[in-house]
């Protein structure tokens, strides 16, 4: 149990500074073996990097795929208080956070303690038996890693730690050590990574550790297509949830949306305006899921309507930001969740029936901040 916060806390601190959430899905069946070895279930393990990991992309600090991306959106004469929108992102992330910890613990202490207690269905606790339960090994029995396993988890290690590496844009901090050594690993200089670097890296260290553990070229094939298949699933779900995003971009629905609620916003009190923003973008989440691309979409209209008002910019561009990031811990069209959840056979109406109740009290708990901030701002 001791274990959760500070494994939740981890994640939302990648979650706040580079958007750590879709990179999070190899971590769902790492954690879920962990967690049903601890006599607790995968809802668990995948509550604590969903929301670990959202917590911090909902209240992020120097999130370059939110408030970098919102930021850069904004036009050129509306100037921000950088200090003021790390504050506002720190106090979302840290009060998400401890709801999503207090959450989470409460509910693995009632299935520690009792396990008919688990949300889990009676076919998905066959299936996380048998994908994670105990059957062959003894309660006494010691097991000791050998020296290929412990180099394997190295390499697991050092694969993580240069994907971060890779998406921190360093240049923007004036760090500019990578950009001319470290292309020949992707073709793209660490700190300008993105999906595509990302996958090319997991592929190159998937073949270095098949070759250390002298994997055969049959066994490593099949291995990996049978790690593709528990996403072809997954992966049309989301391409055809996300099509609703391509009618509104081709529609110009998006737009038109964006302009008839910005004529309401601009007529509305400090007190009413953020509650009405924070609604307007969780709204428009579930159809433009991207923090980057809704950045681009809202922030060059919502921004300068704050401004032309009188209202606190900052504030204004935290609420597309936490609203964005609220809709991404429960909307089918988010990867991570989709993803991670096939890898940890938990069912996604069995994670929305668990996450509701977190998720509505997150979302009071983010307009009674952003309201109050916005009034005294």
């Amino acid at each position: 149990l001791a274990l959760i916060p500070i494994l939740m806390f981890i994640f939302s601190i990648a979650g706040t500074t580079y958007g750590m959430l879709e990179e999070t899905v190899g971590f769902y069946a790492l954690l879920a073996a962990a967690m049903v070895m601890a006599g607790m279930d995968t809802v668990v393990s995948s509550a604590i990097v969903l929301l670990g990991a959202g917590s911090g992309v909902l209240g992020s600090t120097i999130n370059p795929f939110a408030v970098g991306a919102a930021v850069s959106a904004l036009p050129d004469n509306i100037k921000v208080n950088q200090g003021l929108i790390i504050a506002i992102g720190a106090i979302l992330w840290l009060t998400t956070l401890l709801i999503s910890i207090l959450f989470v613990m409460n509910y693995a202490k009632k299935v520690i303690k009792k396990k008919g207690s688990t949300i889990l269905s009676i076919r998905e606790r066959k299936n996380m038996e048998m994908e994670y339960g105990v059957h062959a090994t003894k309660k006494d029995e010691k097991v000791k890693l050998t020296r290929k396993q412990v180099i394997t988890l190295c390499l697991f290690a050092l694969t993580f730690a240069v994907m971060i590496i890779g998406f921190i844009p360093w240049e923007d901090f004036g760090v500019t050590i990578f950009k001319n050594t470290t292309g020949w690993l992707t073709g793209t200089p660490l700190g300008s990574w993105y999906f595509y670097e990302a996958a090319l890296w997991f592929l190159i260290m998937s073949v270095i550790i098949g070759f250390i553990n002298r994997t055969g070229e049959e066994e490593f094939v099949d291995t990996f297509i049978d790690g593709a298949d528990d996403m072809v699933g997954v992966i049309l779900i989301i391409a055809i949830a996300r099509g609703a995003s391509v009618l509104m971009q081709s529609t110009y629905l998006d737009n038109y949306i964006i302009y008839n609620a910005a004529n309401i916003l601009q007529l509305v009190p400090e007190f009413v305006f953020a509650p009405l923003n924070y609604l307007l973008h969780v709204i428009l989440s579930v159809l433009v899921p991207s923090s980057s691309g809704l950045a681009t979409l809202s922030a060059p209209i919502i921004g300068p309507l704050a401004s032309q008002v009188g209202y606190s910019v900052e504030v204004t561009i935290m609420t597309m930001v936490a609203a964005n990031g609220l809709v991404n811990l429960i909307t089918p069209t988010c990867g991570a969740i989709m993803g991670g959840l096939a890898l940890a056979k938990v069912e996604y109406t069995t994670w929305v029936k668990w996450a509701g109740k977190v998720v509505l009290t997150i979302a009071i708990v983010n307009i009674l901040i952003l309201t109050f901030l916005m009034v005294e701002l």
